[in-house]
């Protein structure tokens, strides 16, 4: 409940106090008894109902109209004696003229000639707003709501030229929809007058509480504010325990109008309405505008409140549509970004399709022609090989050389000689690497001639060779009894050369008799396996690149141990012996294995050549060097003739997708200058749009209004008992 300045129990020095004091329960009883007694006037055509309430001129009494059985307020001045007729036609006169507001409240009647007098006016069933307030703080909307009706009213009384000077919840009433109805005009004042007016603790504006002031419109805007502050937070402004108390020491009326004009100019300024959720800075900055101190930083009048709060309305209600505004931009952006990722993704997914199967087409052709390279070569060599065997006086040579034990070979060996001189001399005219070794084994497979000359080797059986017997390689001590020598042209898996050291491969033909009838030895040539595609590696240009520019390595590996046969690693291997043997270990994955073993035989043609694509190949020589050999390649397969061997050739895949990822880097580099830009107009587009947001703001709240000029001869102040109620 607010505390009035204006009322006071203190006797007076000349007249003793001689009422006896009563305890609270005594004084609850008494009330009681005083509210349910009925007033001792008769007022005409009303039943009295009961007490509504008592203040400190009168009494409100609820009344019934005996014709119509409406339900009316009346207000009986019954405390103060000869004020009664000053209240009362101050007040009426003020009715009298705001009749036609809805949101003050109706005059129906008035009791002049009775004694007591009273007036009779409309009843509002919901009360003030101060019992409403007794249950807590309101909702934000409902409290503007009611805040901007008390505007109305004010509105209207300002243009009416009368200032309320008293606006407080109790003097708020509320119909059955919650709409404010003005009400208590007991102390206000005509705009012209000069007489002060008090109004009521926590709701008065600072310099109103002076006995001296001049009535002020931006009184009334203070007060709205307070109460607008109490109905969203639950309290007056300043009103604290601490202040109620400073208030309540102070011995005479000037004190505590002084001291609550200090605790209002130099207190804390009441911010929590910043931090209430539901109150936007608008609103927040108004509350705080109507409850600034200075009186030329308030807003001048009520008109200017309601305009501020319809100004907050309405930008409110753009709020909505410049969300929109700005969220559909955004949505647009993101919407077309997301278009736009998908899109460059698939055109990146095409690209890279598109560049991978263009790669692999091109590996694709590289490897069938080194698959058939190859295969010339090798069926060269062994050809020229069928033609030594099939030379009558090497197969006499033989012969002979067995019936004397090989005691005497000398014309074998010569003969021989000469013919390897004479592959030796082709391959170098051809400009072919030339072979390792050629030699002569027997049928039980001891080695009867080499050359070059290797005296470690010459006379060893070497039965245990796949070179000799077509079987793979077996222990020397755990060669299968009754094994045979070849019968037909066979290529030998890859082994260790006892003369080099070097991991060979050996091309064998058998030799016959005569009568061909018995194979009577084995005549191969061996041939590095770090060699075996020096002739194929493709050419470079002076400055190391590749002339087609495209950087591919070819391999060789064996399909009966999937080995490695011939790759750029063991060439490393030579050159600084960093690998060792270890190259000459690598496997193909299991995984590729499982790929290639079904598919490189065609089912109709096994010596038909069938190309396998892999667009993620990982090269075993990778484990050896991963800077030159790591990650994924492009690699094509395909079958050496029926040899067993299987040439690869690869490319890395990094390598020949380096334009793709210079096309993906330039649409994400475009869409993100194109988002950036966008972004850019977008805010440049809203700064504009904001900024003329604010000043229009600005204009409808103007920082600071010039006071009005008070008359120069203001009349009389009216004596202390008038300002008291």
């Amino acid at each position: 409940m607010a505390t009035s300045v204006l009322t006071s129990t203190e006797p007076t020095p000349s007249e003793p106090d001689k009422t006896e004091r009563q305890d609270d329960s005594q004084l609850a009883k008494s009330l009681s008894l005083s509210r349910r007694r009925l007033p001792t006037i008769s007022i005409p055509g009303l039943t009295v109902l009961r007490c509504l309430g008592e203040g400190a001129y009168g009494s409100v009494w609820l009344a019934r109209e005996k014709n119509t059985g409406k339900l009316v307020a009346v207000k009986v001045y019954s405390h103060r004696g000869g004020l009664d007729w000053s209240l009362l036609s101050r007040e009426v006169e003020k009715l009298a003229v705001l009749y036609t507001s809805r949101n003050i409240v109706g005059l129906l009647d008035v009791g002049w000639d009775s004694d007591p007098p009273y007036y009779v006016m409309e009843y509002l069933e919901r009360g003030s707003l101060a019992v409403l307030l007794a249950d807590g703080p309101l909702a934000v909307r409902d409290a503007v709501r009611i805040a901007k009706g008390i505007l109305q009213a004010l509105v209207h009384a300002h243009g009416s030229g009368i200032l309320h000077c008293d606006l407080k919840p109790a003097n708020v009433l509320l119909d059955s929809d919650l709409e404010p109805r003005l009400c208590d005009f007991g102390q206000s004042r005509l705009s012209y007058e000069q007489d002060p007016a008090l109004g009521t603790l926590f709701y008065m504006a600072p310099e109103q509480a002076d006995l001296k002031a001049v009535p002020d419109a931006r009184w009334d805007v203070y007060a709205l504010g307070a109460v607008l502050h109490q109905m969203l937070f639950g309290e007056a402004p300043h009103r604290t325990p601490d202040n109620e108390r400073r208030i309540e020491q102070s011995k005479s009326l000037e004190e505590r109008l002084a001291t609550y004009r200090d605790i209002v100019r130099h207190g804390a300024h009441p911010r929590q309405n910043r931090h209430l959720r539901g109150v936007d800075r608008r609103l927040a900055e108004l509350v705080d505008r109507c409850l600034e101190p200075d009186p030329n930083k308030r807003f001048p009048n009520a008109q200017s409140v309601l305009d501020a709060f319809e100004q907050r309305e309405r930008l409110n209600s753009f709020w909505p549509l410049l969300a929109l505004g700005g969220l559909g931009p955004v949505l647009l952006m993101l919407a077309l970004g997301l278009f736009y990722l998908d899109s460059m993704r698939d055109a990146v997914d095409f690209a890279t399709d598109n560049v991978t199967t263009r790669a692999l087409e091109s590996d694709v052709l590289s490897v069938e022609i080194l698959a058939r390279s190859v295969a010339r070569e090798l069926d060269k060599r062994t050809a020229e090989l069928q033609d030594v065997a099939a030379d009558p006086e090497i197969q006499k040579g033989i012969e002979a050389a067995s019936r004397r034990n090989w005691s005497d070979r000398s014309e074998l060996q010569s003969a021989l000689a000469h013919r390897k001189a004479q592959a030796d001399h082709l391959q170098q005219k051809l400009g072919l690497s030339r072979d390792r070794s050629w030699f002569l084994t027997d049928h039980q497979g001891f080695q009867r001639w080499r050359e070059p000359e290797e005296e470690s080797t010459l006379d060893v059986n070497w039965s245990h060779r796949d070179y000799f017997h077509g079987l793979g390689e077996f222990e020397r001590d755990t060669v299968p009894p009754g094994v045979k020598p070849i019968s037909k042209p066979h290529l030998s898996l890859s082994y260790k050369s006892q003369a080099t050291g070097r991991n060979v491969a050996s091309l064998g033909v058998p030799i016959w008799d005569e009568k061909h009838e018995r194979v009577i030895g084995v005549l191969a040539r061996s041939m590095e396996l770090s060699q075996l595609l020096s002739t194929f590696t493709p050419s470079k240009r002076r400055d190391g690149e590749p002339e087609d520019d495209v950087d591919r390595t070819i391999a060789l590996i064996d399909d009966r141990t999937w080995q490695l046969l011939d790759h750029p690693v063991m060439k490393q291997e030579h050159s600084d012996n960093s690998t060792g043997d270890d190259a000459y270990k690598l496997r193909l994955a299991e995984g590729v294995i499982k790929l290639l073993r079904p598919k490189l035989t065609a089912p109709d043609n096994p010596t038909a050549p069938v190309v396998i694509q892999i667009d993620d190949y990982v090269d075993p020589a990778g484990q050896l060097d991963a800077k030159a050999f790591g990650g994924e390649w492009l690699a094509a397969f395909c079958r050496v003739g029926d040899t067993g061997w299987i040439a690869i050739v690869q490319e890395r895949k990094s390598a020949a997708l380096r334009p793709v990822g210079l096309l993906a880097a330039k649409l994400r580099r475009d869409g993100a200058w194109a988002l950036i830009v966008s972004g850019v107009l977008i805010g440049t587009l809203w700064l504009v749009v904001l900024r003329g947001l604010n000043e229009r703001n600005e204009r409808t709240f103007p920082r600071a209004d010039p006071p009005s000029s008070p008359p120069d001869d203001p009349p009389a102040n009216d004596s202390a008992a008038d300002l008291l109620r």
